[in-house]
């Protein structure tokens, strides 16, 4: 399964700002924003929850016959980096054409949660994180998103 991605649009040279830290932040529209700003806040967790994404999509990878499941967490890093993209921008500021997730993205991934889940036998109780790194690792990629 191939995913046609949009090229990223802009160049970042350098992932400090030389402003010093001030308990502020700006926004994509230049706006400063308190550090604990739920806005913040939200986009802060996307950002963990595509980290943590991106670790699964690697164990994945690793494995012949998780490669579909690999494929829909790269999508999903995706999603998520237009996501935080949105979150990062005041309303009045987003770009007509910046990608959003929509109910689409949505039902897809629900789709692929039934399709994965129909073949399992019904939980009877809740199950502990574990049993192999990848199980661990999509654990915590739900206990992240939960947040």
């Amino acid at each position: 399964m191939s995913e046609k991605f949009n090229p990223p649009r802009l160049a970042i040279n350098r992932v400090y700002t030389r402003r010093g830290d001030a308990g502020e932040t700006s926004l994509a529209g230049g706006q400063r924003l308190s550090k604990d700003d739920p806005r913040i806040e939200a986009y802060g967790t996307v950002d963990e929850l595509n980290a943590v994404t991106g670790l699964a999509g690697l164990s994945a990878g690793e494995h012949e016959a998780l490669a579909p499941l690999a494929a829909i967490l790269s999508r999903v890093q995706h999603e998520l980096f237009n996501l935080g993209s949105t979150l990062a921008t005041l309303p009045e500021d987003l770009h007509p054409r910046q990608p959003r997730v929509t109910q689409a993205e949505v039902e897809q991934l629900e789709r692929e949660i039934d399709r994965m889940n129909a073949v399992l036998p019904p939980l009877r109780s809740f199950v502990l994180p574990g049993g192999c790194r990848i199980n661990a690792e999509l654990h915590l990629c739900r206990t992240v998103c939960r947040r």
